[in-house]
């Protein structure tokens, strides 16, 4: 199952086998989940396995292996993915296109009317809009019920919010443990676990009570600061009111003027921008003096338009024009001069705003120059192209005094790297050529 071939058997013995054959292969894995969990292959053969074996007796065996070790799968790039599987299924946040073709992999001819009813096999059209894109199982009934018990019945939740409150400040700051504290506090997908445990609200309050300490408090960056918990942090806020409620109560109240710049902006701007009327009103009044003073900038986007760019579908870039692109780049820019995105930390230390889940966090002036010279002339979707022109803008004109800067132009630069790409293309057809 670590292997590529062997995912792909595995995947056709659970969706074509019988449930008999499905309790051979479960009680054969007894002790080898846990290696399984933490593979780029294994952990989706126990997505499809905690997805489609029906005995109770045999998932809550494996959910209980798992439990053993939760720490270490919650940190771990692989080992993350069947947690978050059972409170946001088949999201595509957390599963990669690829993922997703795994678990959607058939063999045309054992298909039966009884598998296409399977709840991994009958999956939607991906879907554009809103904060995220998702691909949603059709049965959501059964779905949602496999999930409670999976998550309620086996004691998993209750296990989880014990976890994740004893390491707040840390998954917070993590890019991979992030991600599993945002589901857990907002209990899942369209929160179908709300009001199962009073244990939520001590979690909600870890995080408030995180984010409350001052700066000068912190070793690490201040969660309203670091560039992982306050995107983190500012979906809360959207998708959880509770937590808004909280937050506001413990951290921000009284305090917005301290955190109305920089990433710590974005935080505060979300109770203006969320859905919920009662999460505006609570900091409507203080906030409109931020505005006004001009201390904070008013949000010109809304929250759905802050997906990643990274996630734009690839045939956007046909439907727009270049004085559409060259529009988009300017706001971009707009942001990146008034401070409401960030790309310098330090004195040599540069982050791109706009590809977040990149595994290279930070650069050094020169490497995030060719980053952005790559990214910015390559055939990714038009919001990308025009965000990273707009960065390297912002590092041409407003970060002369980094250290590494060049008079070079980026055009120039760029001009430079597209004839050598040509040339190692051209030399690469050359001796492609027949008799050579």
């Amino acid at each position: 199952m670590q292997t590529k071939e062997g995912l792909k058997l595995g995947l056709v013995c659970l969706k074509h086998g019988r449930e008999k054959d499905r309790k051979r292969i479960s009680k054969c894995l007894k002790g080898q989940i846990m290696k399984l969990a933490l593979n780029g292959y294994g952990c989706l053969f126990v997505i499809c396995l905690l997805s489609i074996v029906d005995d109770t007796e045999l998932y809550t065996e494996v959910v209980d292996e798992l439990t053993k070790q939760l720490k270490e799968l919650i940190f771990d790039k692989n080992g993350r993915r069947p947690l978050l599987q059972l409170f946001h299924p088949l999201c595509s946040r957390y599963l990669t296109p690829s993922d997703l073709v795994f678990l959607n992999y058939n063999v045309p001819s054992l298909v039966s009317k009884v598998n296409l009813d399977s709840k991994l096999d009958d999956v939607a059209d991906k879907e554009h809009g809103g904060s995220e894109d998702t691909l949603v199982a059709s049965d959501s009934k059964d779905l949602i019920k496999r999930q409670q018990e999976l998550l309620v019945k086996s004691e998993l939740y209750e296990v989880l919010i014990e976890t994740c409150i004893e390491n707040v400040g840390e998954l917070l700051r993590t890019n991979f443990g992030k991600d599993v504290l945002y589901e857990v506090a907002v209990g899942g997908k369209n929160n179908f676990l709300e009001g199962v445990t009073d244990r939520i609200h001590v979690l909600h309050n870890a995080i408030a009570c995180d984010a409350a300490r001052p700066r000068t408090d912190y070793i690490d960056e201040h969660a309203f600061d670091n560039y992982h918990s306050s995107p983190i942090i500012r979906r809360m806020i959207f998708d959880c009111p509770a937590f808004a409620a909280t937050l506001w109560k413990k951290a921000l109240q009284g305090k917005c003027k301290l955190y109305a710049d920089g990433f710590s902006s974005m935080v505060v701007g979300a109770y203006l921008e969320s859905p919920d009327s009662m999460v505006k009103d609570l900091a409507k009044s203080e906030l409109q003096l931020l505005i006004d003073g001009g201390i904070l900038k008013p949000q010109e986007h809304k929250a759905e338009e802050e997906k990643s760019a990274m996630e734009c579908s690839s045939d956007e870039s046909s439907e727009l024009s270049d004085t559409d692109t060259g529009y988009h780049a300017k706001k971009a820019y707009k942001d990146l001069k008034s401070g409401k995105l960030v790309a310098r930390f330090g004195t040599d230390r540069f982050r791109c705003p706009f590809c977040p889940e990149k595994k290279k966090l930070d650069y050094r002036y020169r490497e995030l120059v060719q980053h952005v010279i790559v990214m910015g002339a390559s055939k990714r979707p038009w919001k990308v192209r025009a965000n990273h022109r707009a960065l390297a803008k912002h590092l041409e004109t407003d970060h002369t005094d980094a250290p590494g800067s060049s008079s070079m132009p980026l055009r120039q630069a760029e001009a430079l790297y597209l004839s050598k790409i040509k040339r190692s293309q051209a030399g690469a057809r050359s001796t492609c050529k027949p008799g050579r």
